[in-house]
C-alpha cells in the first residue's frame, strides 16, 4: 500500500512539475518569438545597409539630372532612422553631398529647382535626424543654422496670402514640388513633416493653413470641404483622401496618363495615411468628423500587401506613409473591419523581411511611376519603415 501511494505521489509530482515547466515555457514563448523577430529585423537592416554601401557614388545614390538629390535624401533618412551613426563614413559622405546642394535662398535642391520644395523637405528630415543624433552624443548641433534657413525657405513655398492666394482658392495652404507647380497632398505632407522636424507647434499658422488644403483633399463633404469635385463625386465620398483636390484633366491638375476622371477621384491608402497624419499635426482629435471618417476608411482597408486603391503602385511609399502616420497617432494596434486587432509594426516588419532580396535590397518592379523599381530608393523606404517599426 505504501509503495502504491509513493508511486501515486511521485506521478502527481511529476505531472505538477511538468505542468509548471509547460507554463514556464508558454510564458517564455512570446518573449522568445519577439527575440527571434528582433534578430530577423536586425539582420534585414544590416543587409540593407550593406547593400547601400555598394551602390553609393560620390556620396549620393541614383543621382541624375532627372532624379536630383531626392533618392539620396530618402536613403539617408532611412539609414538614420534605422540606427546608423551620422559619423559612419557612408552617412558622412551623403550628408556632405546634401550640404553641397544648399542654395543661397536656404533651400536644399538641385540647380534647376523644379523639385525645390520636395527635395528641401526631405533634406530637412535628414539633417534634423543627424542633428539630433550628434547633439545626443556630443551636445553640438552642426546643422542648426542650415535647418533654420531651410525652414524660412519652405514657408515661402506655401500657397498663402503672401503668394496672392485667397482662402477660397483650391491651392490655399498647399505646397507643390516647387516654384509655381500646383500643390498636392504628397508634397504637403512632406512640408508638414519638415516643419515638425524643425519644431513647429500645432498652432503654427503654416500648419493651420495647410490643414485647409488637406481637408479639401478628403472625399468628405463638410463645412471644411466645398470643392466642386465633391458634388460630382458622390459615389466616392468614403472619407479617404486623394492626391489633388481637383479632377484629372482640369487646368490646375493637368492630364494623368491612363487615368480616368473617376479613378482620379477614388481614395487610396498612401494619401489617406498622409491626410490622417497631417490632421494629427494640426491638432485634430478623433472626435473631429474628418479624423473619424479617415480613420474608418483606414480600418476598412487595413493591409500590408498592397497600397489600397492602387495595388502595387507606390507600395513602399505607402508603407512609409502608413508607419509614420500610425507612429504619430501613437497607435500600437489597429482594429480592422473584421474586428481583428493588428500589431501594425509586426505586420509591416514581417512583410518587409519577406520581401528583401538576397543582395540585401528591396525593389518594386511594378511601380516604375514611383521609381520604386530603383533598389536604392526602395531600400531607403524599407529602412525608414523598419526604423519606425522598431520604435
Amino acid at each position: 500500500m505504501k509503495t502504491i501511494m509513493k508511486r501515486t505521489l511521485s506521478s502527481l509530482c511529476l505531472i505538477l512539475f511538468s505542468g509548471v515547466l509547460l507554463a514556464q515555457d508558454n510564458a517564455k514563448t512570446p518573449a522568445a518569438a519577439d527575440n527571434v523577430a528582433a534578430e530577423k529585423t536586425g539582420k534585414a537592416v544590416e543587409k540593407g545597409i550593406a547593400f547601400l554601401r555598394t551602390s553609393q557614388k560620390n556620396g549620393a545614390w541614383s543621382a541624375s539630372p532627372r532624379t536630383g538629390i531626392g533618392p539620396t535624401t530618402i536613403i539617408l533618412a532611412g539609414l538614420l532612422e534605422a540606427g546608423a551613426a551620422p559619423d559612419d563614413p557612408m552617412l558622412a559622405d551623403g550628408l556632405k553631398f546634401l550640404e553641397a546642394a544648399t542654395r543661397d535662398d536656404g533651400g536644399v535642391y538641385t540647380p534647376d529647382g523644379f523639385f525645390q520644395n520636395y527635395e528641401t523637405c526631405c533634406a530637412v528630415m535628414c539633417f534634423a535626424k543627424a542633428n539630433a543624433a550628434v547633439k545626443a552624443k556630443t551636445g553640438k548641433e552642426p546643422y542648426k543654422d542650415l535647418l533654420a534657413k531651410a525652414d524660412k525657405f519652405l514657408r515661402k513655398q506655401q500657397y498663402t496670402e503672401e503668394r496672392d492666394t485667397k482662402p477660397a482658392d483650391a491651392n490655399y495652404g498647399g505646397v507643390g514640388y516647387g516654384g509655381t507647380t500646383r500643390p498636392d497632398l504628397s508634397n504637403t505632407q512632406f512640408f508638414l513633416d519638415a516643419l515638425k522636424a524643425g519644431g513647429a507647434k500645432t498652432d503654427d499658422p503654416a500648419i493651420q493653413k495647410a490643414l485647409v488644403f488637406v481637408s479639401r483633399c478628403q472625399n468628405l463633404e463638410s463645412e471644411h470641404n466645398k470643392m466642386p469635385f465633391v458634388a460630382e463625386n458622390s459615389k466616392n465620398l468614403d472619407g479617404g483622401f486623394i492626391y489633388v483636390n481637383q479632377p484629372s484633366g482640369s487646368p490646375a491638375r493637368g492630364p494623368m496618363a491612363g487615368e480616368s476622371k473617376d479613378e482620379a477621384m477614388k481614395s487610396y491608402g498612401s494619401m489617406t495615411y498622409a491626410g490622417l497624419k497631417s490632421m494629427a499635426y494640426a491638432g485634430l482629435t478623433k472626435e473631429d468628423k474628418r479624423v473619424k471618417a479617415a480613420f474608418d476608411w483606414m480600418t476598412k482597408h487595413y493591409t500590408v500587401t498592397e497600397n489600397p486603391g492602387k495595388g502595387a503602385a507606390g507600395l513602399f511609399y505607402y508603407y512609409h506613409s502608413m508607419a509614420k502616420a500610425l507612429a504619430v497617432l501613437d497607435l500600437p494596434l489597429v482594429e480592422a473591419a473584421d474586428g481583428k486587432k493588428h500589431d501594425w509594426r509586426k505586420d509591416l516588419t514581417e512583410q518587409l523581411v519577406s520581401q528583401q532580396k538576397e543582395d540585401g535590397s528591396w525593389t518594386n518592379e511594378k511601380s516604375r511611376q514611383y521609381m520604386e523599381n530603383d533598389p536604392n530608393l526602395a531600400t531607403g523606404y524599407a529602412l525608414l519603415v523598419l526604423g519606425l517599426c522598431k520604435k
